[in-house]
């Protein structure tokens, strides 16, 4: 009986901050694969290195902004959780191989920070609704 009340519970007052979260952990969790392959083909004749792209995420629909005055600020649609993209603007090495060392373990880095954020901030939002539905 109690986990059907917490289930409705859970329906009626969670916010899409969880969506909005789960999403950014699912980015980032591509995002650090496409980085991985990068370094591994630091080496290989012709590879371009690749990243995603979060700005169609952070332009998502889950992000936009909730207007109840006609002063508000206005947000846009957006175009999905993210996209792997090419990087074409930076110098080639000899081999025709683009991928810096320096800038993919920066990138990494970075990353994995954005990544344990999410998840930091996940677990604060399960330890309030459970405070909230009087668990401990």
């Amino acid at each position: 009986m109690k986990k059907v009340i917490l289930s409705v519970a859970k329906e009626a007052f969670v916010d899409k901050g969880f969506d909005i979260l789960e999403n950014l952990i699912t980015g980032t969790s591509m995002r650090q694969k496409v980085i991985a392959s990068n370094i591994a083909n630091a080496d290989t004749p012709g590879y371009t290195a690749r990243d995603v792209n979060f700005g169609s995420f952070l332009n998502d629909e889950n992000l936009q902004l909730k207007t109840t005055d006609k002063m508000h600020f206005k947000g846009g649609p957006g175009s999905g959780l993210g996209s792997v993209i090419t990087d074409e603007n930076t110098l080639y090495w000899g081999d025709k191989n683009n991928v810096e060392l320096d800038m993919e373990v920066s990138k990494m880095t970075e990353n994995s920070l954005l990544n344990q954020t999410a998840a930091t901030l996940i677990s604060t939002k399960i330890k309030q609704y459970k405070i909230a539905f009087g668990g401990k």
